[in-house]
């Protein structure tokens, strides 16, 4: 497969300006197409555009239009849904059913708030007799878009279609693992008739540079960062100086907690699927299996031999059911960790390598030591711990002994057990004898290090709206003051 090189998008031109860099399959290692990296220069240029578009078109003030152009995005993208996921497949790694769900998901967001772009409303109050405090929700003004190469559909539109909605104008930077995927969005979003120039600029990355530019610059108002907990503390204080608002969706290191009453052959099916999707490379996998004591073994033997039975391969194969980690420095980060797992616990099923490529199939160790990085840190692939405890007391502080609190999930029979521990478990998202159910509808979010700021749902809008005061004292009828 290849591609004209991917370009930058600003003001509604295509630019074709900076070196050229491969992008390559990390199934193959082969080079996919070609890309312009990017530049400060660029990245100026390109918030200059949103800031123009901002203050010099109706965007902002046009609710229908903005609801319009996001359907018509929206349209086009599901026109080309199967070119999508079929670059997602060549460029990320990923399984072709993975990938096609992120499209569909994506397409999902967008019409979702393209129908909120039309029902933002403010509020009223009369604070004393013939005075009038009016609330209005307005555009928070150009929104920054930095994407992560993980799902590179879904979590581009999880926060461009908020801030579409909202009013904003936006700079995207791609991740560079990713430039082909989100060349061909940018086309779908570019053919939009009702979109006018300047509201939605890409430019592409070139090492940090980019993205360092987006966060310093004084035309950025809000940006909106998926990606690893220390790029997002870097990025919030480089935020500081200009006091930009942020919104970050960082790292996880979700807990699974079953009981001795949970349906273990429902818990086997949705945690294998819940940790191995992606290849793991997920914030919201499942990355700690926490069993109460008394069917630990039996659970054991049935996620290894589940594990064992993942068939990985070529995501474009049908019978794949993993596909590759991202590239071979992330493969060769995995495999240190792996060593780090027998050597501080003990490895229940030890992930190999199938090829030279970037491909490593699950691993599964025990350890007791919750101060371990290998506990407190996220590994982010195909590598999950396991852990017991005896009372629910001891599972809830296991659950929350790390610093992350993005995604939890309780497996029991109990449903007042369930809640309980959904109340006790610090985490934005806790899936009841579930794991990894998302929906355009229902935020997510982290505690602690897992992020500030909520996306997806009404909530999903906040990052990118202003709240604004307009008071007035019209009297009262008759006279009266």
């Amino acid at each position: 497969m290849t591609l004209d090189p991917a370009r930058h998008y600003i003001a509604g031109d295509w630019i074709g300006d900076g070196p050229l860099d491969h992008s390559l399959n990390p199934a193959t290692l082969l080079p996919l197409g070609q890309y312009h990296r990017g530049s400060t220069d660029l990245a100026n240029a390109a918030a200059a555009a949103a800031r123009a578009a901002f203050f010099g078109t109706d965007w902002a003030h046009a609710p229908r239009l903005r609801a319009q152009a996001m359907l018509e995005i929206a349209d086009r993208l599901e026109a080309a849904k199967d070119e999508i996921a079929d670059l997602v497949v060549a460029e990320n790694g990923k399984i072709r059913a993975e990938a096609f769900g992120e499209t569909m998901a994506a397409i999902s967001e967008t019409r979702y708030y393209a129908g909120l772009a039309r029902d933002i409303r403010g509020s009223m109050q009369e604070i004393t007799p013939g005075s009038l405090s009016l609330f209005h929700r307005e555009a928070a003004g150009v929104a920054g878009i930095i994407v992560p190469w993980n799902a590179p559909v879904t979590l581009l539109m999880r926060s461009l279609a908020p801030a579409l909605a909202a009013g904003c104008t936006a700079v995207i930077k791609p991740a560079h693992q990713t430039p082909l995927v989100h060349a061909r969005i940018m086309q779908a979003i570019a053919e939009a008739p009702s979109l006018p120039k300047g509201v939605v600029n890409s430019v592409n990355e070139n090492g940090i540079e980019v993205g360092q530019a987006m966060t310093a610059s004084p035309d950025i108002d809000v940006i909106s960062f998926t990606g690893s907990s220390r790029t997002g503390q870097a990025i919030m204080a480089a935020a500081a100086p200009t006091l930009k608002r942020v919104g970050l969706e960082l790292g996880g290191k979700a807990p699974a907690v079953i009981f001795a009453d949970a349906d273990l052959d429902r818990a086997t099916h949705e945690l294998t699927h819940g940790a191995l999707a992606m290849a793991g490379q997920i914030c919201v996998a499942a990355a700690r299996f926490l069993v109460h004591e008394s069917v630990a073994k039996e659970f054991e033997a049935r996620i290894t031999a589940a594990f064992q039975a993942v068939r990985v391969g070529p995501g474009d194969r049908p019978d794949s059911q993993m596909g590759s980690l991202i590239d071979m420095g992330n493969r060769a980060r995995i495999e240190r960790l792996i060593e780090q797992a027998g050597d501080e616990g003990e490895i229940v099923l030890k992930g190999a390598p199938l090829s030279d490529s970037a491909f490593l199939t699950p691993t599964l160790f025990r350890i007791d030591n919750i101060a371990s990085p290998l506990v407190q840190e996220e590994l982010f692939g195909p590598i999950v711990s396991i852990e017991t405890f005896t009372d629910e007391q001891e599972a809830v502080a296991k659950a929350n002994a790390t610093a992350y609190g993005l995604a939890a999930s309780v497996f029991t029979a109990d449903h007042h057990r369930a809640l309980r521990m959904a109340q006790a478990i610090r985490a934005g998202t806790v899936w009841i004898n579930s794991h990894l159910r998302l929906f355009a509808e229902a935020e997510t979010g982290g505690y602690g290090k897992s992020g500030l700021g909520r996306l997806h749902g009404p909530e999903g809008l906040y990052d990118f709206l202003e709240t604004k005061h307009i008071y007035s004292e019209p009297g009262r009828v008759g006279g009266m003051a």
